[in-house]
């Protein structure tokens, strides 16, 4: 598929349409059920799913999907490695809090890699874009666009660090007493590696499970923004396998000198 801005505003658009439907949802009482992993699921996961889903299916080419929502119903990747990743509603936990902080997320992956990716925050109506050759961007509420760049941690400054609301991990205060002078802001669904896209924050490390659809656009974000995502061994998260939908640990980061994958690794 022609990986360019065209494509990039049309997800971005797709994104937006699927916010819609899950803020109809967020205005009002909704359920709240229970998934076999003990995840939440709401109306609001399942409209944003079915909205998502149709509209790619219209994009030529047609390529396969995986969703969060319907896992079972994907039958693997092209022969060129191709498939749309999306996670409907990243962070149902923050949804159901109502703080706002989740997400729409829908990445295009090519022979493992994210070189798409979208992620749309409906209440903040704050979307992050990026593919692979264009850039990554940040479009506010009142639609300005700006192209966004990782941060340069100086050396002896205080690291910021981003962790997860709801999923914090039992490793991290230690990673964080090795890392030393630092504060941390707490954040739910893939806006931590936004924040670290857009030069907010210098690292995000996650020392907990996490599935290929609740990183995949933010990772492509993050890349193009000049950062990386790295596993413990030092490589990126692969997306060539989608039979295997748990990610390893990992660490996002923008520049600096430290070796993240020897710092987390004696952390852990």
């Amino acid at each position: 598929m022609d990986v360019g801005m065209k494509l990039l505003e049309q997800v971005e658009c797709i994104a937006r349409d699927a916010g819609a439907a899950i803020m109809v949802v967020y205005a009002r009482d909704f359920a709240v059920q229970e998934k076999a992993d003990s995840s939440p699921l709401t109306e609001a996961d399942e409209a944003a799913h079915h909205l998502i889903v149709a509209r790619l299916a219209q994009l030529q080419p047609s390529l396969p999907i995986l969703s969060e929502e319907a896992v079972g119903e994907f039958k693997g990747h092209t022969g060129m490695g191709s498939y749309w990743l999306v996670d409907p509603l990243d962070g149902t936990k923050e949804f159901v809090k109502r703080n706002g902080e989740f997400t729409v997320n829908i990445a295009l992956i090519e022979n493992g890699c994210p070189v798409l990716g979208v992620v749309y925050a409906p209440v903040l109506d704050v979307a992050y874009l990026a593919a692979r050759g264009v850039g990554a961007f940040k479009v506010e509420a009142d639609g300005k666009r700006v192209a966004i760049h990782v941060s340069t941690h100086a050396e002896g400054s205080t690291w910021r660090v981003v962790g997860s609301r709801s999923h914090a991990g039992d490793s991290l205060p230690a990673l964080l007493q090795r890392l030393g002078a630092h504060e941390l802001i707490s954040m739910g669904s893939s806006l931590k590696f936004c924040l670290v896209a857009e030069g907010s924050a210098d690292v995000y490390p996650r020392l907990g499970l996490t599935s290929l659809w609740d990183t995949a656009a933010a990772q492509c974000v993050v890349e193009q923004a000049g950062g990386k995502v790295i596993q413990l061994c030092g490589e990126p998260i692969s997306y060539a396998n989608p039979s295997v939908t748990l990610n390893p640990f990992f660490v996002v980061h923008g520049k600096s000198a430290v070796d993240w994958s020897d710092l987390v690794v004696a952390a852990a």
